[in-house]
């Protein structure tokens, strides 16, 4: 592997191996013209002059080629310095390879997102998160209703997932205080919120924190418009903010009818529009079906923009129902939700978790009103929606998580044999 990762490298870099090459060639030439015959004339010494000036140029452009893009690489961000050549493989290999790798597009928001997008950037670096802006609770909601600021904390996820950065400033970006009137408050929330003050805009806000952290890809908030997320219970009910959605059986009990934003009409961020247009794969979720993968949906020609695509459209649902949203959802409840709120099928594929989660973590969850979903491969299968089944969980601290990297082998295993058919 390693040499075939080298042998790749050799390949991107080759117009400027050769330009070097070539000017070795002729350096030496024209030191053999020199040395050849004793009788040195001045049309030889001309000749072996203009052979060596050639050379010279041709090896500094060599090297001037590879430094520039060693420059590039430290100059977008805060990045681990390579100690060994095989690191310094590593970044030329993820710089210039994945550079070429699948163009994939993920919509959503949370946890889930930011797990996909750990295991994505191993194999592309053309990376585009599409990330929900509905939140109203905790951190992001303070700086939301302090600075009237969109709120930064899913996008900050996403953002350190697809980080190169040295782990101190990892760990920096996910402190939260302690202490004081910023007690739960994020640091990379405020250095969002920061930089969103000296920028003329939220999206650029996001592009420059990304260029700050060096991020593999693009993120993206799907709208810069300031949104609210309601829900409609079965009942009738009404419940305002997506804080409350998630808690809602606490105070009124119910399952979720629907979910919808307070604006009739919300505008998409041009670039996120594009790049779904753009994409070989567009992934929703995994993460919160209500309050994290719909709401995008919802944003005016995000739907359109799915279905018109060429892309490979996939679902990657979550591996436990979540209760105030989903409780005793099986996988195809959780597409047909999603259908509930669009205007056209966009689901191409479903993965679902096959794993087993052991006893003692399920019980907690069941002790919490969770439970794994249920594969209905039937109900899956009269949505016209492919079902594709892995063993894709992982525990983290007692949590039942997708495994990142199995799940983004997943993806990449689609995304194959979607440019082969």
């Amino acid at each position: 592997m390693r040499s075939l990762k080298w042998f790749q490298i050799v390949l991107r870099f080759k117009r400027w191996l050769i330009s070097g090459v070539l000017g070795f060639i002729l350096l030496i030439t024209s030191l053999v013209v020199l040395l050849i015959n004793a009788d040195i004339s001045p049309l030889r010494w001309a000749l072996s002059l203009l052979l060596a000036i050639l050379g010279i140029y041709g090896i500094l452009i060599c090297f001037r080629k590879i430094f520039i893009k060693f420059v590039n690489v430290y100059s977008n961000g805060i990045m681990k310095k390579p100690s060994n050549v095989g690191e310094i493989r590593d970044i030329i290999y993820r710089r210039k390879i994945l550079s070429t790798g699948a163009k994939i597009v993920t919509i959503g928001g949370g946890t889930g997102t930011s797990t996909l997008l750990r295991g994505l950037k191993a194999y592309t670096s053309n990376i585009t998160a599409i990330v929900t802006v509905a939140d109203d609770g905790g951190g992001s909601g303070v700086l939301r209703n302090d600075l009237g600021m969109l709120p930064p904390g899913d996008i900050r996820n996403c953002m350190l997932a697809l980080a190169e950065t040295e782990p101190v400033l990892e760990k920096l970006l996910s402190y939260r205080f302690t202490e004081g009137s910023l007690k739960g408050q994020s640091f990379g929330n405020l250095f969002l919120a920061a930089m969103n003050g000296i920028s003329g805009s939220f999206e650029q806000a996001v592009k420059y924190m990304g260029d700050v952290l060096a991020i593999t890809g693009r993120i993206y908030p799907v709208t810069e418009d300031n949104i609210f997320l309601l829900a409609e219970l079965e009942d009738g009910t009404q419940i305002r903010g997506e804080s409350r959605i998630g808690s809602h059986n606490t105070t009124h009990p119910g399952k979720i009818k629907q979910v919808m934003l307070d604006k009739a009409s919300v505008a998409p961020v041009k670039q996120a529009i594009d790049a779904i247009h753009e994409a070989d794969v567009i992934v929703l979720g995994p993460g919160s079906l209500y309050t994290s993968i719909i709401p995008n949906l919802l944003v005016e020609g995000v739907t359109k923009a799915i279905s018109e695509s060429r892309a490979i459209k996939v679902y990657a649902c979550n591996i436990m129902t979540q209760p105030g949203e989903t409780e005793d959802y099986t996988v195809g409840d959780h597409i047909e939700a999603i259908y509930k709120h669009v205007s056209t099928p966009i689901i191409d594929v479903c993965i679902a978790n096959n794993g087993k989660i052991q006893t003692d973590i399920l019980k907690k969850y069941q002790e919490d009103g969770s439970n794994p979903v249920v594969i209905d491969n039937q109900a899956i299968k009269k949505l016209g929606v492919h079902l594709l089944e892995r063993n894709l969980v992982k525990i983290r601290k007692d949590l039942a998580r997708h495994d990142s990297d199995l799940l983004a082998q997943t993806i990449m295993e689609l995304t194959k044999i979607h440019k082969l058919t």
